[in-house]
């Protein structure tokens, strides 16, 4: 039997004191006022249990993590219709990259770089009255946790310098892939962005992937087939121009975001969240995936 709580400990007390711990995002201009020191790292096992160690419980925005919970909540909706509005092939591009979009017709390479995300929010805008509370409200559900919300300062922030998002809606639009307008699109995917979560909060809401679909209160959320797909695409895509690398040093489905949360599991197993706010020049948290690596070592727990 592993012992969890002694292997994130030691992994959190040997690299805490890294000098080079990457850089704040600092494009989003309010995401540049997070204290860089901060790191922590929650596990949920299959069975019920927790472990966690570090600044797990501090709230950070969620970013880019947000897209595979908006893609699990519009899947069983519009099923396989999904794949005719984008692919779920890996870009190799940065998450922001707008040249693919125009070579392909419109057609995102995949859900999770942003104008996959896009297309994926304005089919929440054509489905749902008021998409933001739906949205809000799933991932609470999820977490089973009532906190959980939007930082509106966040979603203000990006609202006003997310200029690459509306030229990508905007492309977007012209391909005839968003049917609703590109503001009311855009102001839905800033806000479900600017979720605040904990590592704990982030670990419980992605249970249900770990856990065939079923989510912590065992309710099913995604058919067994949706969440393999859904694990599949984070494999494959979660970590945009680095989702290879991530493969090869962690081997587990994964999900990051620039605000340097990264989520991982492993089907049947855990679900694991680390959380440092530098990154690296991928985007990625830069103790983040060093601690992931480490722990897959540690554990010898991965898909491979």
């Amino acid at each position: 039997m592993i012992d969890f709580q002694s292997v994130i400990e030691d992994i959190h007390k040997d690299i805490k004191h890294d000098v080079n711990r990457g850089l704040v995002a600092s494009y989003i201009p309010e995401l540049s006022n997070i204290d860089p020191q901060q790191f922590g790292i929650h596990v949920k096992h299959i069975n019920g249990n927790s472990y966690a160690t570090g600044d797990w419980n501090v709230p950070f925005s969620i970013q880019s993590i947000s897209k595979a919970l908006s893609l699990a909540l519009v899947l069983p909706i519009y099923k396989d219709a999904i794949w005719e509005r984008m692919d779920v092939e890996p870009s190799g591009n940065p998450f922001n990259h707008l040249s693919l979009l125009e070579l392909e017709n419109g057609i995102p390479r995949n859900p999770f770089i942003n104008a996959g995300a896009i297309v994926v929010a304005d089919m929440m805008v054509s489905h749902f009255k008021n998409p933001k509370q739906v949205f809000l409200d799933y991932v609470r559900d999820l977490a089973n946790d009532k906190t959980i919300d939007f930082n509106y300062t966040v979603a203000k922030s990006e609202r006003l310098t997310g200029f690459g998002n509306y030229a990508a809606a905007n492309l977007l639009k012209a391909y005839n892939n968003l049917e609703n307008d590109v503001d009311e699109v855009l102001d839905l995917y800033f806000h479900q962005c600017s979720i605040e979560m904990t590592c704990e909060q982030l670990s419980n809401a992605f249970f249900m992937f770990a856990n065939h679909g079923k989510c912590l209160q065992q309710k099913e959320r995604l058919t067994s087939s949706q969440a393999k797909r859904i694990n599949a695409i984070m494999l494959t895509c979660g970590f945009y121009d680095e989702a290879g690398e991530f493969a090869f040093e962690v081997g587990l489905p994964g999900k990051s975001g620039v605000g340097g949360g990264i989520i991982a599991l492993l089907p049947n197993h855990f679900t694991i969240t680390t959380w440092s706010p530098g990154l690296n020049e991928r985007g990625n948290s830069l103790l983040g995936m060093k601690a992931l690596e480490q722990f897959t070592t540690k554990t010898k727990l991965s898909i491979f």
